[in-house]
């Protein structure tokens, strides 16, 4: 009944798509995070609308581009037409992570996954490799070796790679092997949480160079350099889904604080 394609997007600025924070997190702006793994996501409603709003501006006539969207990405229900059919041709799930980076003296980075998440990604993409044990390294990792132990140094301290050095380039894009460890499930929140971009922020007063009441605040995004998944599913029709002019690789921006630089991606297409 449906087609299966997927995108893979690569952050080239830091990511932030927010979540709601409550009172117990004070004024920090918290990412979106998978429940289980409590690494970021990006919500399949927040792609939704990043490929409703390119489609749209490809055509010159508003009333023909409003129609074709709603084709392919549905329209809200309306109680008075209860007999239309609103349903999306194309339909979106979240993009969760593949590999993020994270500092490490003399590498200067390393991409950390997990199984879970490495999992999902084999679902999705079709992959018939195993998922490798948890501290398992990629071939370009560099490790200090003593007394017959393989370590890798974060800021957290060292970490011991058990499972020795493997090929990993099935798992990134193109085969592109990348400084790489795959941790634990039980670990990847912890790493992730190290590795997240920080920034603080102050909302000035107009007039003075003061800052505002309730205006310091904190954001928190995905670093440069994260890979994420998600998968597409394609109802069958006779009509063909061309997003970005038929491209299948596009640059955009995701997420929040467009203006100062965040959430500028390369999203690349699969299986479209």
């Amino acid at each position: 009944m449906y087609k299966r394609a997927h995108g893979i997007i690569e952050t080239l600025s830091p990511l932030h798509v927010g979540a709601a924070a409550g009172e117990e997190s004070g004024n920090l702006n918290l990412i979106f995070r998978d429940q289980f793994t409590q690494t970021g996501i990006i919500p399949a409603s927040s792609l939704r609308g990043r490929f409703r709003a390119d489609m749209r501006q490809c055509f010159d006539d508003e009333a023909q581009g409003n129609a074709q969207v709603n084709y392919w990405y549905g329209e809200a229900a309306d109680s008075e037409r209860s007999n239309v059919n609103n349903e999306s041709i194309v339909k979106f799930e979240h993009a969760s992570i593949i590999w993020f980076p994270v500092f490490s003296p003399g590498q200067p980075m390393v991409w950390v996954s997990s199984p879970r998440l490495l999992k999902r990604y084999k679902r999705i993409t079709e992959m018939t490799q195993e998922v490798p044990e948890p501290y398992t390294g990629s071939r370009k990792l560099r490790t200090r070796e003593a007394r017959g132990q393989r370590t890798l140094f974060f800021n957290i301290g060292f970490l011991t790679i058990d499972n020795g050095i493997t090929n990993l380039s099935a798992w990134f894009l193109n085969g592109e092997e990348l400084p790489a460890v795959i941790v634990d499930d039980a670990d990847i929140g912890m790493i992730h949480d190290m590795a997240l971009y920080r920034q603080s922020r102050v909302r000035l007063k107009e007039d003075q160079k003061v800052v505002d009441d309730n205006g310091f605040f904190n954001t928190e995004a995905l670093p440069e350099g994260t890979i994420l998944v998600f998968p597409i599913a394609l109802r069958k029709t006779d009509a063909t889904w061309n997003p970005f002019n038929g491209k299948r690789k596009a640059e955009m921006y995701l997420g929040g604080l467009e203006s100062i630089g965040f959430g500028y991606c390369e999203l690349t297409l699969k299986g479209v």
